[in-house]
């Protein structure tokens, strides 16, 4: 039997906010006396349709929870994806359809189970007791909560003194992810830093309503790939865990030396002194490793040598990838390459691919080509930069 205090080191580690541990404690003390796992819920709202890197740094710490026994509820918000989370927004978020909603909501069904038992997972939609309720329903909510509290929020505080709208819709957020918590009866809650104030909202109503309150644990926002920004698919800065190895591994080894180490303390369990001994090494091959675990992690140990494979070819010594692809264009293009680059995917104007083949961007069958016309012998090789493409006529 794992100690108590063990179990909480092991949950502790890589949060930024445990509210609050002495209460944490206590449940898992009576967990272990009375046999009842912990419920402990986190909820994803599915305006994307694939699940990134930055999701996972939750997703293992709900893992870790499993490890010791306890039952995870992966919430799929459904109805508050339709409100849009304002956590962390300058703007109001334009609202998603029912129709986007539920079909990244079956991708997120699929992919979650990457990281999470299933055995100990539950699957649970919000709409299941938001959808039911009356108007009547949600001015009683609204009763429980006052504006000024709702205002504490720091983005919400930042867009009211900088005259930046604020629909009504979005105060609503907080209160609806809250009233999650009190029908799921939750005993702890997850997110990430961004949602600390929604977490605690779950506390006070699951107060109201006669319940424990919720333990709340926040684990550090994931950077994307630029280093700066949050990872998130709207920013272009994510690596998705269903990507292709390859587009994985290439997408790590992209990532700058600083930022690799922040990506072995969130998504990995090497321990703090680990990554510290590791610092001491050259960092490409230190990389490498974080490349192929990744891929390990969301694919297999085979796929991830191929894409090691594939990169150290195609990347490092330039060669042609194997998996390229043919676009078929209509002879009527004729001989003007810019137009030919544009049709293949391979320029975004006209403009542009003139400026890249001026530049001596442009290799045709393995020749760097500078001129705006060319005669293709049928079936050609294309590279502009990194991009490649089998172009037939």
């Amino acid at each position: 039997m794992v100690l108590i205090d063990e179990q909480l080191a092991y949950l502790k580690k890589g949060l930024a906010d445990l509210i609050r541990e002495e209460e944490l404690r206590e449940r898992l003390m009576e967990a272990g006396k009375s046999g009842r796992p912990l419920r402990v819920k986190a909820g994803f709202d599915p305006t994307a349709p694939d699940l990134h890197l930055g999701h996972t740094v939750l997703l293992r710490k709900m893992k870790h929870f499993q490890d010791l026994g306890h039952r995870v509820i992966f919430l799929i918000g459904d109805i508050t994806g339709l409100i849009g989370d304002p956590s962390g927004r300058n703007i109001t978020r334009p609202p998603m359809t029912r129709q986007e909603i539920n079909q990244n909501a079956e991708t997120y069904k699929t992919q979650v189970f990457k990281i999470l038992d299933p055995e100990k997972t539950e699957v649970r939609f919000n709409s299941e007791w938001l959808e039911p309720l009356q108007f009547v329903d949600v001015i009683r909510l609204c009763q429980k909560y006052t504006v000024a509290r709702i205002m504490e929020r720091d983005d919400f505080t930042k867009r009211f003194k900088e005259g930046t709208p604020i629909s009504m819709h979005e105060l609503l957020y907080p209160l609806a992810q809250g009233y999650d918590s009190v029908k799921l009866e939750c005993d702890v809650e997850m997110g990430g830093t961004d949602q600390r104030f929604n977490l605690l909202v779950g506390r006070e109503l699951q107060k109201d309503s006669g319940q424990p309150p919720q333990i709340v644990a926040t684990v550090p926002l994931l950077e994307g790939t630029d280093g700066v920004e949050k990872m998130s698919k709207s920013k272009g800065n994510y690596i998705g865990i269903a990507e292709p190895p390859k587009v994985i591994f290439r997408k790590v080894m992209g990532i700058s030396d600083t930022l690799m180490w922040r990506y072995w303390e969130l998504l990995t369990d090497k321990s703090l002194a680990e990554i510290a001994a590791m610092k001491a090494e050259d960092p490409m091959p230190v990389k490498m490793r974080l490349a192929r675990q990744i891929v390990g992690d969301f694919h297999s140990a085979a796929a991830a040598d191929q894409a090691q494979v594939d990169f150290d070819r195609e990347v490092r010594e330039g060669a042609a990838p194997s998996d390229m692809e043919t676009v078929i264009l209509d002879a009527g293009i004729g001989t003007n390459l810019p137009k030919v680059l544009l049709a293949a995917g391979l320029a975004d104007s006209r403009t542009d691919a003139e400026r890249k083949i001026k530049a001596g961007a442009v290799e045709i069958n393995g020749k760097r080509h500078t001129s705006l016309t060319v005669g293709f012998p049928g079936r050609s090789v294309v590279r502009v930069g990194k991009k490649w493409k089998r172009v037939q006529f």
